[in-house]
């Protein structure tokens, strides 16, 4: 009978390494003093091609030494978030750190390039062999999680175990980013979470959570139609070209149709009537004005044709749309969380992008429906929350949350919030 040479390889290893690469789920990661690095930046993105982003938001775990033998993929309609752990054998520490990089879901040949770099890289720096590493391309097991599970665990995380990750934005504080302080009545919350399209979901405790409705009106639509108005390849380009766009040259104000606020309902003259209601109205009026013999307006620029001959720019295209999906998405979030008495509402999904247009949009919304009685809370990795989540399901019970349909003891800190919350909830009625 041959050796099992492969047998031979594993009882020459740790066992503690044998265990991480055979179950993930025995891996213990620390994230006792885990922080956001904010003081680094990378010289560059570990891939070099359009459509590829790598966010310089790390998540530092300094006591962290074990190893982590798992990427997690979450593959949406429009980008794949991707969160992998790397050691930093070169620190003081020894510790690690969480990476976080996204890629155009049509550049997934890209992103399945990268996957197999890091796995070769786990291979060489843990002697594992390719077998015993668990899509034939990469030769990797692939274990799939559920969406909404995973969305939910990964806010679970970011809210209870990293500090600085959530956030409040108004512009018209002189500090418009606050970091939001722990809450002991973390539960119930509303995640609107915007990708391609949005989904809004109730969250009543660690295990209890429902999708309570959505729109198919989300990022999709907006990268969409401007790559049709304006022919604008990447999203970060359109929302650049948002920020220095006056949407006041497509969209017909409220000062349009009155000449002045209309204080009696509450409507200042700069708020939006019509979402590119102008369009229309200047295009007739320049096609008359061809009639009448004035001639019309010509512009041999690529903006000007399909117009008849009126000049409407892309940067004004982009903010009117941006402002129109964004306030949408703000109105629809408050009935939502009338409909279900809920007060803290949490923004997340690649759409946003840590915006500034976008956040102040959504949270102006909130803040205006609910005459300030509602708050909108935004993330620093708002775009990962499935991809960690489906990270943190191969983990044990004491790291984040896992399993969060599953008969799984939640995390001290998840525990004390919910019993925290059961017990003002008690108070509440007692007192009543």
């Amino acid at each position: 009978m041959a050796p099992d040479r492969d047998s031979d390889s594993r009882r020459k290893r740790p066992a503690r390494l044998v265990e991480a690469i055979t179950n993930p789920g025995a891996v213990k990661i620390n994230v006792k003093g885990a922080f956001i690095v904010d003081d680094e930046l990378r010289s560059r993105s570990p891939v070099e091609a359009e459509g590829v982003h790598y966010e310089n938001k790390d998540i530092r775990l300094p006591h962290h030494t074990g190893v982590v033998s798992h990427v997690a993929v979450d593959i949406g309609g429009s980008l794949i978030k991707l969160v992998y752990f790397t050691r930093e054998l070169d620190a003081a520490d020894n510790g690690g750190r969480l990476n976080f990089i996204n890629f155009e879901t049509h550049r997934i040949d890209i992103c399945i390039n990268f996957i197999r770099q890091l796995k070769e890289e786990h291979e060489k720096n843990n002697t594992a062999t390719k077998d015993e590493l668990c899509v034939e391309a990469l030769d990797v097991n692939i274990l799939r999680e559920e969406e909404m599970e995973c969305l939910i665990i990964g806010l679970d995380f970011f809210i209870t175990e990293i500090p600085n990750e959530v956030f409040t934005y108004n512009d018209t504080d002189t500090e418009p980013m606050q970091f939001a302080e722990a809450r002991p009545n973390v539960y119930p919350y509303l995640l609107v979470n915007i990708g391609s399209g949005v989904s809004m979901i109730k969250v009543s405790g660690p295990n209890k959570f429902q999708r309570v409705g959505g729109t198919h009106l989300g990022g999709g639509t907006f990268w969409g139609l401007m790559s049709l108005l304006t022919g604008a390849r990447t999203f970060d380009d359109m929302l650049a070209m948002a920020d220095r766009g006056d949407n006041s040259g497509v969209d017909m104000l409220v000062g349009d149709i009155y000449g002045m606020d209309y204080s009696k309902i509450g409507l200042k003259s700069t708020a939006i009537a019509s979402t590119f209601g102008k369009v229309f109205r200047l295009k007739n009026a320049a096609e008359r004005g061809a009639e009448d013999g004035e001639g019309l307006y010509h512009d041999d620029s690529e903006q000007a044709n399909g117009n008849g001959g009126v000049n409407f720019q892309h940067e004004d295209m982009s903010r009117s749309l941006l402002y129109a999906i964004s306030n949408n998405i703000g109105q629809i979030a408050y009935l939502q969380s009338e409909k279900h008495e809920v007060k803290h509402i949490y923004f997340g999904g690649s759409f946003i992008r840590g915006h500034r247009q976008t956040m102040n949009t959504l949270s102006y919304a909130i803040r205006f429906w609910s005459k300030g009685e509602k708050q909108a809370y935004f993330l620093r990795h708002e775009g990962y929350l499935g991809a960690v989540g489906a990270f943190i399901r191969r983990q044990p019970q004491n790291w984040g949350r896992r399993n969060s349909l599953d008969e799984v003891v939640a995390p001290q800190a998840v525990r004390n919030l919910a019993q925290n919350t059961v017990l003002t909830q008690q108070n509440g009625s007692s007192s009543s």
